[in-house]
């Protein structure tokens, strides 16, 4: 399905030194034409397909003000997009690691829901060969590894304002700052935490089967259809819906699962986004450190995988050949 492209505008930061960033701003928007499309399209599939954060705006939070300004018709989307590089240009100017780029603001809709999409945007070198045999160098916005990226679910925002999450983001790979900074320009704070979310899912399984008094095998059953319905459900872009999870497992003592978690007070949202990394521990244990890092399937655990709580020991019966080779290689060359 194709966006909807309302409106896009485009600026520049420029770094001219350690200290200072300029600004060169557009004096009209962008108008829409097959490689305007095309890009938003990208820029849009890739955003999707990322972990993101959730927030909200701050009371006071002059970006929502004047977005709220201009989404009533007081000042246009140019004179907006305008206003708010210079904001960001002030708070990323705060951090030595501000490098600037091409600041983007694009008005669209998708699937009948309005969103506004907020990016910085870095340039990369590459090289071409002409349709005469002659290389030479060509510049490409990156948005592949793009992680100065929001997106505000402006229908959310307006038809749902007590939400907690009709702003999304990228935390970045480079730490917290670039999620600070970027957060400061927004006026949000962090809103519905899906991690905990995911977390609190996986605890009340676990739970669940305890009270069930489930075998193991009925345990890892249980697990792997929670897994399942979950991992369709992030690789179709779509959330957990707990009552539809609750009617895929199969109750105990005529209760559902969703009846489970509100009895027990697990705080768990009707609908919230899955978070891969944690979802995985359904089926797999996994984690890496001081050099060492391990991964297996839970069934393994007690069968060919013991642990030992009181001296932190893992004990594994059995190596993977290939693994087993070169120890033995290794054994052999002392």
């Amino acid at each position: 399905m194709s966006l909807d492209l309302e409106q896009i505008a485009l600026h520049q930061l420029n770094k001219r030194d350690e200290q200072t960033l300029d600004v060169v701003l557009r004096d009209t928007l962008l108008t829409p034409n097959a490689a305007v499309d095309e890009m938003m399209a990208e820029l849009h599939r890739v955003y999707s397909a990322k972990s993101k954060a959730y927030g909200l705006f701050n009371e006071d939070s002059e970006l929502a003000v004047a977005l709220r300004s201009c989404r009533k018709g007081d000042d246009d989307f140019l004179s907006f997009s305008r206003a708010a590089t210079g904001r960001l240009r002030d708070e990323l100017a705060k951090y030595p690691f501000a490098e600037g780029g091409v600041v983007l603001f694009c008005h669209y809709r998708f699937l009948a829901v309005e969103y506004l999409l907020v990016a910085v945007l870095n340039s990369r070198s590459s090289m071409r060969v002409n349709e005469q045999l002659d290389v030479s160098s060509i510049h490409y916005l990156d948005i592949n590894h793009a992680d100065i990226v929001a997106r505000i679910d402006l229908t959310e925002w307006e038809t749902n304002p007590e939400s907690t999450r009709y702003l999304t983001f990228l935390k970045g790979r480079v730490g917290r700052k670039v999620s600070d900074f970027f957060m400061d320009f927004l006026g949000a704070s962090e809103g519905l935490d899906t991690k905990a979310q995911n977390r609190g899912l996986l605890q009340a399984v676990d739970d669940f089967c305890s009270e069930a008094q489930l075998d193991k095998n009925e345990r890892q059953n249980y697990r792997q259809q929670v897994y399942t319905y979950c991992n369709e459900q992030l690789q179709a872009g779509e959330e957990i819906a707990l009552d539809d999870l609750s009617e895929e497992l199969p109750p105990w003592n005529d209760k559902k699962f969703k009846e489970f978690t509100q009895e027990q007070g697990y705080q768990l949202e009707e609908t919230f986004p899955a978070d891969r990394s944690t979802l995985r521990q359904l089926t797999k244990f996994a984690g890496s450190g001081g050099g060492l890092s391990i991964n297996f399937d839970a069934m393994l655990m007690g069968e060919r995988i013991f642990w030992d709580p009181a001296t932190d020991t893992l004990t594994i019966k059995g190596t993977p050949p290939n693994l087993r080779d070169q120890l033995q290689r290794k054994a052999g060359n002392k």
